[in-house]
């Protein structure tokens, strides 16, 4: 049962750098997504920042693997970077892994998944914003779910998550419990509450700076403060 006052809608705030991930603390996210260099949309964060954010922050943090920006087809020994990097995470005390990988027609890599979420057990897996580009959304989803995946991150295939409201909508009545729909892509202050409304989302992903003032408008929005 959710305390009064308190917000239903999990807050998931993605930070490259330390100095972000105790702003997006400070402003009330709920959980930290930990990379390196947004500008390409995230890849594995250094060990340092793994570290230090188990050291200074109290939420919880989940790793993004992803051995690089562009593609997300991954040649055999990116397969084994990524591995290794999990296992990295797993000791610096990631509470979750963030990843994804594609075959070469566009669609899941389903052997390649296979393993990456054998590597990552016991800890929560999310399938990064690669499922955005996959053409067959519905289809998709059904195959995370046969994998065991437990989140999605996804702005419905389209440019921000309120373009793509209908489609995640859909997506979260697809999964009807079987794995989390978390809707990301150009959340801010003045489209979180709509956003939540209109796709009935449980989670929500947003990019925050040193600042924090972007997760802070999106925790006043939910929480009426």
């Amino acid at each position: 049962m959710t305390a009064p006052g308190a917000c239903p809608v999990t807050i998931e705030a993605a930070v490259d750098s330390l100095e972000a991930a105790l702003a997006a603390a400070a402003a009330g996210a709920d959980r930290l997504e930990l990379c390196a260099d947004l500008g390409v949309g995230g890849i594995t964060p250094p060990p340092e920042l793994q570290r230090e954010s188990r050291r200074l922050v109290r939420i919880p943090r989940f790793a993004m693997v992803r051995p690089r920006g562009g593609s997300f087809v991954h040649t055999p020994a990116e397969v084994e970077s990524m591995l290794a990097d999990i296992a990295r995470a797993r000791e610096l005390g990631a509470s979750g892994i963030v990843t994804g990988a594609l075959d070469d027609r566009g669609g899941i890599d389903v052997a390649v998944m296979r393993r990456l979420v054998a590597a990552a057990r016991p800890l929560p897996v999310t399938f990064h914003k690669a499922f955005d580009t996959i053409a067959d959304l519905p289809g998709a989803l059904e195959v995370l779910c046969a994998l065991g995946v437990d989140r999605v991150l996804t702005s419905g295939g389209a440019r921000t998550a309120m373009e793509g409201a209908e489609a995640i909508a859909g997506l979260v009545r697809q999964a009807a419990g079987r794995i989390v729909i978390v809707a990301g892509g150009g959340v801010n202050g003045e489209s979180a509450a709509s956003l939540v409304a209109g796709t009935a989302v449980d989670e929500i992903h947003a990019r925050c700076e040193a600042d924090g003032a972007r997760i802070r408008g999106i925790v006043a929005a939910l929480r009426n403060e």
